[in-house]
């Protein structure tokens, strides 16, 4: 088989990874909210780790949505002025916002790595032994996927990918 429907199938199977986590995360994040809830609505126990876990798993959650919104192009995005444009000045228009995106989301990924620098020279913990420098590594994680997914519709023109 040509080395590009291997590429293709681990592709495939990378957007299944991040989806599957994205829906095992939410659903974790919910079942550990109601059941602290009802644990402490109907027993005066709770976990004493769970609204970490919630807080993180939320951060979590945001990031790998906004990962999943920028592969499908289901971001928010301001296009009012876009729809009245020729097709020619639409893809410059949109080339150039994907470049400035891509542009963009580099930056925030290299801020948050010196920020999780930071926070892995603090040795703070987030909850049980998990280090806060763990937990917060998602935000370089996702800025620097969304970057080169924005650059890659820059390049090639390539708006939408599906699994």
């Amino acid at each position: 088989m040509p080395l590009i429907h291997w590429i293709h199938k681990l592709y495939k199977l990378l957007l299944k990874i991040e989806t599957g986590l994205l829906t095992a995360l939410l659903l974790s994040t919910i079942l550990i909210a109601v059941g602290q809830i009802v644990l402490r609505n109907l027993f005066d126990i709770g976990l004493f780790w769970a609204e970490s876990y919630i807080r993180i798993s939320v951060l979590w959650v945001v990031l790998l949505g906004a990962m999943v919104a920028a592969r499908n192009n289901e971001h928010i995005a301001i296009d009012f002025f876009v729809h009245k444009m020729n097709e020619k000045i639409r893809l410059i228009v949109q080339r150039f916002t994907d470049l400035f995106s891509a542009t963009l989301c580099f930056v925030i990924a290299y801020h948050s790595l010196v920020f999780i620098q930071s926070e892995y020279e603090d040795g703070s913990i987030a909850f049980g032994v998990i280090p806060n420098w763990f937990c917060e590594s998602i935000i370089p994680f996702t800025f620097v996927i969304i970057a080169m997914r924005y650059l890659v519709a820059a390049i090639f023109n390539v708006r939408e990918v599906t699994e």
